[in-house]
C-alpha cells in the first residue's frame, strides 16, 4: 500500500487513542507534551532497539534451528514479547524517579503512551509491506489498530503501573513489583501473538483482547477513584494547616471547581491541590533525597495556594 495511506492508517488511530488516554487522567493531568515524549520513545527508540536485539537473538537461534517456520514462530511468540516489552519499558525505568511520575495513574498513562507509539510504527511497517487487495489491507488495518496496537499500550501501561507501585511502597517485598509488571506485559503480548499465529486460535485472541481492554478501563477508573479518596483525605488535613476550609470541600469528581469566578484560577487550584495531596502521600512512602524534595514541594505548593487565594481576594 502507498506510504501516504499507510501513514494515515497507522498514525490517526494512535493519536486519537493517545488523546483519549491523556484525558482519562482526571485528577492531575500532565501536559500533553510530557505524554508525547513517551509516545516518541515508543515510536522510535523502542522500535530501533527492538529490531536490533530481536535480530541478534534470532541469529543465535538460527545456529540451532534451520526450519524457517519454526524460526518465525519462535520469533513472533517468544522473542518479540521478551525483547519488545523490555525495550518499551527501558524509558519508564529511566523516568520513574522523576517528580512528575506521581502515581499509578501516571504509570498507566506514560506506559500506555509508549505502547501506542510502538504500535504506530509497527503498524506502519506492516501496512507498507502488505501487497494484497484493498479489502484485505483494510481488514488488517482494523485488526492491528483495534487490537494489536492497543495490546502494546495496555502491556506497557501495566509495567508502568507496577513501577509506580514500587516507587511509592515501603514494603519489604516492593522490589518484586517491577518484575511482576514486566512479566504480565510479556504474558499479554505472548497470548496475543500466539493466538493470531494460528487460525483456530484467532477468535480466542480477539476475545482475550476485548476482555483485557475492559479490565484495563475498569482498573484505570478504580485508580482515579482511589486517588480522589487520597486527595480528599490529605486536603482535609491541609484545610486546617492553611486555615482554608474550602480545601476539604473541593470536588474532584466534577470537571471544574467552583471556588473562584475565573475558570483558569479554578483549574490552577485543582492542579496545585492535587499536587500538594500527592506530595503529602509520597513523603510518607519514600525516603532519602527524593523524600526531601517532596517535603520542599509541599511548602512550595502551600505557598502557591495561599498566594492564589490572596490574589483572588484582592481582585474581589
Amino acid at each position: 500500500m502507498t506510504l501516504f495511506a499507510s501513514f494515515l492508517a497507522a498514525s490517526i488511530p494512535m493519536f486519537l487513542y493517545l488523546i483519549f488516554l491523556w484525558r482519562l487522567d482526571k485528577n492531575e493531568r500532565e501536559s500533553f507534551f510530557s505524554i508525547l515524549r513517551y509516545f516518541v520513545w515508543g515510536a522510535f527508540g523502542a522500535i530501533l532497539l527492538g529490531i536490533i536485539f530481536s535480530l541478534s537473538v534470532q541469529q543465535i537461534f538460527q545456529i540451532f534451528i534451520t526450519n524457517e517456520n519454526q524460526l518465525t514462530f519462535i520469533g513472533a511468540v517468544f522473542i518479540a514479547p521478551l525483547i519488545e516489552e523490555s525495550t518499551k519499558g527501558i524509558y519508564l525505568l529511566f523516568t520513574v524517579k522523576k517528580k512528575n511520575f506521581d502515581n499509578i495513574t501516571d504509570g498507566l498513562v506514560y506506559g500506555g503512551a509508549i505502547g501506542l507509539g510502538f504500535g504506530m510504527t509497527e503498524n506502519l511497517m506492516y501496512f507498507l509491506n502488505f501487497n494484497e487487495n484493498v479489502f484485505q489491507w483494510a481488514s488488517m488495518v482494523f485488526i492491528r489498530s483495534v487490537f494489536s496496537a492497543v495490546m502494546h499500550g495496555i502491556a506497557t501501561a501495566t509495567f508502568g503501573a507496577f513501577l509506580a507501585k514500587w516507587k511509592f511502597t515501603n514494603s519489604r517485598i516492593k522490589n518484586i513489583y517491577p518484575f511482576i509488571g514486566l512479566s504480565l506485559a510479556m504474558f499479554f503480548h505472548f497470548i496475543w501473538n500466539f493466538s493470531v499465529t494460528f487460525q483456530f486460535t484467532f477468535g480466542f485472541g480477539i476475545l482475550f483482547m476485548i476482555f483485557l481492554i475492559i479490565i484495563f478501563l475498569i482498573l484505570f477508573k478504580q485508580s482515579i477513584n482511589s486517588e480522589r479518596k487520597l486527595i480528599k483525605e490529605e486536603l482535609a488535613e491541609e484545610s486546617e494547616i492553611l486555615n482554608l476550609p474550602v480545601l476539604k470541600e473541593l470536588n474532584f469528581s466534577s470537571k471544574y471547581l467552583n471556588v473562584f469566578d475565573e475558570r483558569s484560577s479554578n483549574k490552577l487550584l485543582k492542579n496545585l491541590s492535587a499536587k500538594l495531596a500527592f506530595r503529602k502521600f509520597q513523603v510518607k512512602n519514600t525516603n532519602g533525597d527524593l523524600r526531601e524534595n517532596y517535603i520542599a514541594d509541599i511548602e512550595l505548593y502551600r505557598k502557591k495556594i495561599l498566594e492564589l487565594f490572596l490574589a483572588e481576594k484582592q481582585l474581589g
